[in-house]
Parts: structure tokens; sequence; C-alpha cells
């Protein structure tokens, strides 16, 4: 095992420049090495710890084994040359034979978990036959045949799941196997239900518009674009990826970091398959050079974080080991879907990707409105924000910290709350939270009506049934701008909240809590929440949150506004900043934006709003 962790860093792409193809090579190898270790005798499972997810173990250790063929097969093609494929092969002859001890077990019944991990298996039979295919005996291969057809005639989930069985139709049909080509053929025909517009697809119901958009929809779509047979299906699939790359192009900061928003953040750069898909398919929407520094600024950006386990496996968790966060289906493997991130691998030292010099980020002066998810989104130096308004999620874990936040960062990441009976000690960061029992906190879980009208975005909400809530949300130079109209008909207590940052250890930072600001510097960052003349003075807080709640920073401080509000009707405004350049922010403090005209704000709503596709699952044009 070559991982050598630091004592204060746990990451093995410590010391990788990521600057050429060698170097992503160097990369995945340092992932894939730590995990042999954990193979089983057979070859057929890889199981790294004892946490459950809500699928069986057998399942998990499938994620095990057909997880990291979505860098090592692409990576074959490359001309890698440090793969040791003969445990992959025995595995898989032994994990389709009913009568050995390590047989997977055939799916028990529709929406199983084996049905996702058998699209790898589909890529590696398409990539790398002479690898996993060539080598097995007459009947290992009638075994793997009969499984992978078994599979795929089970009901796939009706989202993103619908690629897989034409992933595994994909290396059926490379190996000259027989099969019933009509059940992919349809799912190929629903998988157009969830198109929107402009690139954009809707990831099944509840209408997700999150990193599953590039690193499924688009994924697989530009990987059957390049290796399946050419219809008027995969030429839309490439079409829809080049309308979508200039939105996906702003979902990235000028130093790599990607906007940390929705579920699944433990795949944490799998995101990065997507400039990899683009290229492979040499669909050159942007200069080469732009594309790989997009793809290469972003793996420089994980080489900052101790993501990793102390034996250089990859943990749940994000940008630390962190359970916490994570969704009732993680198992202890399932963050090596992050290898999809490695796609561009196949591709050889020679192709333009790799030879282009890479470009740096743009700059980008004004924001942008991306209507289908309900961003608008700005990118100041060392970060994106999205303002966010129209998404929801009542079915994961934590659904309302992962959707319904009014911002999200990739530099500040989101937090999740630790404890539902302790209201005042919550985090509430980049979003407003409401007690009637100074126990209990409720937040914006749904949305009765959300709008995007120009830069502006808008939301009817209930934290409570008898509570009625409408936001607006907009930039206001490098401040974001809140604004709540709250009609309870008792008492609440509220708390809002600004960017969590890092806190220090030696503790070492300036807070300045005041009636109307909250506001901590440290030696990387200042983040503040102003009020904004609302209608019953609020006081200002810098909270010490809960340990292991951000995603990125397991100890964090966050900026806060408190008030108990009586019955009535409450105006609630604040001005939100955060940045790394401290003098620039204490710069933009001296002069915040004016206090938010609401009847301007209604009117524009009213004359120019339009619904976001979130909420409605369609475009509305």
């Amino acid at each position: 095992m070559s991982f050598k962790p630091r004592f204060d860093h746990f990451n093995p792409f410590d010391g990788n420049e990521f600057r050429t193809r060698a170097d992503v090579d160097a990369g995945l190898k340092s992932l894939i090495d730590p995990l042999e270790v954990f193979r089983s005798p057979g070859g057929a499972r890889v199981r790294l710890d004892s946490a459950g997810a809500h699928f069986d173990i057998a399942a998990a250790d499938v994620e095990g084994f057909s997880r990291p063929l979505w860098g090592l097969a692409p990576a074959q093609v490359g001309g890698s040359t440090w793969i040791d494929w003969e445990p992959i092969a025995r595995g898989l002859a032994n994990a389709t034979d009913p009568r050995h001890p390590e047989f997977w077990g055939f799916p028990p019944s529709d929406y199983d978990q084996r049905l996702v991990e058998m699209a790898a298996i589909g890529l590696a039979l398409r990539l790398v036959p002479e690898k996993i295919w060539d080598p097995l005996t007459p009947a290992q291969k009638d075994n793997l045949v009969h499984y992978l057809k078994v599979a795929r005639e089970f009901e796939h989930a009706d989202n993103n799941w619908k690629f897989f069985r034409l992933m595994v139709d994909l290396g059926l049909k490379s190996v000259g196997a027989k099969f019933d080509a009509a059940p992919g053929l349809k799912y190929r025909d629903e998988l157009e239900g969830f198109y929107l517009a402009d690139g954009w697809y809707r990831d099944g119901q509840p209408r997700h518009l999150d990193h599953y958009i590039p690193f499924a929809f688009h994924f697989y779509g530009l990987l059957l674009a390049k290796l399946d047979d050419k219809t008027e299906f995969t030429e839309r699939y490439r079409e829809r990826a080049r309308l979508f790359t200039k939105d996906m192009a702003r979902w990235y900061a000028d130093d790599g970091g990607c906007l940390a928003f929705g579920r699944s953040m433990t795949y944490r750069f799998a995101n990065a398959g997507f400039w990899g898909a683009l290229a492979l398919a040499d669909e050159e929407v942007l200069p080469w050079g732009e594309l790989k520094g997009y793809f290469l600024r972003h793996l420089r950006w994980w080489k900052k974080q101790p993501f990793a386990s102390r034996d250089g496996t990859m943990a749940v968790g994000y940008g630390y080991p962190n359970l916490l966060m994570s969704e009732n289906y993680n198992s202890g493997v399932s963050p090596y879907w992050a290898l999809k991130a490695f796609l561009p691998l196949a591709l050889p030292e020679s192709h333009p990707f790799w030879q282009a010099e890479e470009i740096a980020a743009p700059v980008h002066d004004k924001p942008t409105v991306q209507k289908h998810p309900g961003f608008v989104i700005a990118n100041p130096p060392g970060d994106v924000i999205a303002l966010s308004s129209g998404q929801q999620n009542q079915t994961m874990r934590f659904g309302a910290e992962k959707y319904a936040k009014f911002a999200y960062s990739a530099r500040y990441a989101y937090s999740v709350e630790s404890d539902e009976r302790k209201f005042f000690e919550g985090v509430y960061d980049s979003s407003i939270g409401f007690s009637d029992d100074n126990k209990h906190g409720r937040t914006r879980e749904t949305n009765e009506e959300a709008l995007i009208a120009d830069g502006t975005l808008y939301a009817r909400w209930r934290p409570f049934a008898d509570v009625l809530v409408e936001s607006w949300t907009y930039w206001d130079g490098p401040f974001q701008v809140r604004v709540h109209r709250i009609d309870t008909p008792r008492a609440l207590h509220s708390i809002e909240g600004g960017f969590a940052v890092a806190r220090p250890e030696p503790f070492d930072a300036t807070v300045e809590d005041s009636p109307t600001q909250a506001l901590i510097e440290t030696a990387s960052d200042l983040s503040a929440i102003l009020d904004l003349g609302s209608s019953v003075p609020r006081d200002g807080l810098t909270h010490k949150a809960p340990p292991n709640t951000n995603l990125i920073a397991p100890k964090t401080m966050v900026p806060q506004l408190r008030v108990e509000l009586p019955a009535g009707q409450h105006i609630l405004a604040c001005a939100v900043i955060a940045q790394a350049d401290r003098a620039f922010v204490r710069q933009a403090l001296k002069t915040p934006p004016a206090k938010p005209d609401l009847a301007t704000l209604e009117k524009l709503v009213r004359e120019r709003g339009v619904q976001v596709s979130a909420m409605t699952g369609r475009a509305d044009r």
C-alpha cells in the first residue's frame, strides 16, 4: 500500500500536481491501491467497514467490486499499465456462479441495489472485454450473461436508474450475447420524459435538479453517444450536453471547488466525470484547454480536503469522514462512484484534451439565472454561491438542509442539523428557523409556490401549518439579500444564519456581535449577517455550531440573527456576505445594501415571475 498519511491530512492525492494524464492516472492508482487488501479471497467482494445501508450486505459488497471499474476500465483503454485484472476477472466469474460461496445472489426484487452496480460491469465489458471476458471459460461466460440478463429484467427506479439497463445492454452487445432489446428500448423512450429544456433533466420524483444531472444523465448519455450505435437518441444526448455545459461551468469556482448542493455529496468528485464525458465523446463545446481546466482544477481542489480514512480508503462524508450527512443508501464503499471522474483516462496522451494548455477559469462579473434548478449564481473569487428556491426533498435524510436552504456554496458548503430537540444550538446556516416550544426547530422544507423574476427568487412556504412565510432573495453587489414576510397566529422564536466558517484551533478569530449584526473573521475567511431594518429588532450572535454538522469543516462558527416574534405579521430582512478576501468584505460592510422595498419586489415577481422548473417538473417558457 503506497498511501502514507500526513499527521494532519488524510488524502491519497497528497503530492499530486494534477497537471497531466500521468498525474490523473497516478491519482486513480492512489485510490485503488488501498482497496485491494479488502478484496475477498474469491475476488468477488470488497468490504471496507461494518456500517449499514438500507440494502443487504451482499449488495454493498457488489458496490465495492463494481464501482472501481468506472475508473479502471477507461484507464486501461487509455494505456494505463499498472492495473491487475486477474482478481477482477476471477471475482466476476465467482460472483455470478450460484455454486460459489461469494455468489452475489440474484436481485431479490425490483429496485434492488445490484441493478445499479451492473452499469459499471456493462461499461467494462464494452471497453475491456480482453480483461474481464476473454479470460473466462465458456461456462463462466454463460453465468455472467445469465446474471446480467436476469438483472436487466427487474424494474429499475423511475429516474436516472433507467440508464443502467442501457449500460448493461451495451456490454451484452459488445460480447455478442443474445437478449431481448425491447426492455432497454422502453427505458430509452421513458428517459425522454425527464427532459425539461436547455440541457436540463429532472431526476424522477421528487423533481431533483442536482449533481445527478451532470454525473448521471449527461454522463451516461455521452457514453452511449460515443460507444453505442448512432441513433436519433444518441444525437440528442450530445446536443443536450452541449446546451448544459454553459450552466454547469458556473457551478465551479475559479479554484476548482464545485457547488455543494443536494444529496449524495459523498460521491465527491464524480461530477468531474461530466468534463471527461464531453472529452471522450469529442464534444469540444468549450476549447479543450477550458474543459481540461475545469477537470484538473477540481481534482486539485480535492487534494486539499482530508477525505480519506487513515488507511487511504475513501470514507463516507464529503470534505472529511462524516456519517451524519450520509444517505440511507450509503455503504462503506459507496463513495467510489467518485471514480467516474477518471473517465478521460480512456483518452490517450496524444488526444487534444491532454495536449491542450490548461486555460484559467473565466471571470464572471454578473450573476447568472438558472431557472430550471431555481438558482441565481454568483462566482466571487474562490467560491461559487447559488441563491436557491424551488427545490425540495422530503424523502432523503436532511432533505430540507440539502435542498431548501436559501444559498449554497462551494467554499462553505452547507450544514445539517444534529439534534432536532435543541433549537438554540442549531446551525441554520443560509436558512431561517422557527420554534414554538423553544425546543424543536422548523425550517423551509417544501414550497407552495416558487417563482423567479429576472434575478429575484420568491417562495411561499409554511414552517407550521398555521404560519405563512413569503421569502424574496436576490444579489445586491457582493451581498445576498433575504426578505421574509411572516404571518403567525402565535409567538415564535426565530434564528437566521449566514455562512458557517471553519473554527480555528487554537481559537484565533475576531467576533463582532451587536443588536443588528454578527460577524466572524478568521485568518482565512470573513462571514457576516446584517439586519436591514426588520420590523422587529434582531440581535446578532456568532454561534459555535455543533461539531460535524458542516460538510467541509468539522468545527464551525456561524453568524446569526435571533429574535422572539409576537403573534402577527412581521417583515425580516438581512444581508449576508462571506469571502476569503477579508479586506474586501470589510470594505463592502461600510456600504451595505439599502433596506429592501417590499412593494417593488412584489410587483417584480407579480409581473415577471415564472415558475421554477424544479417545482413543476416541466419547463415554463
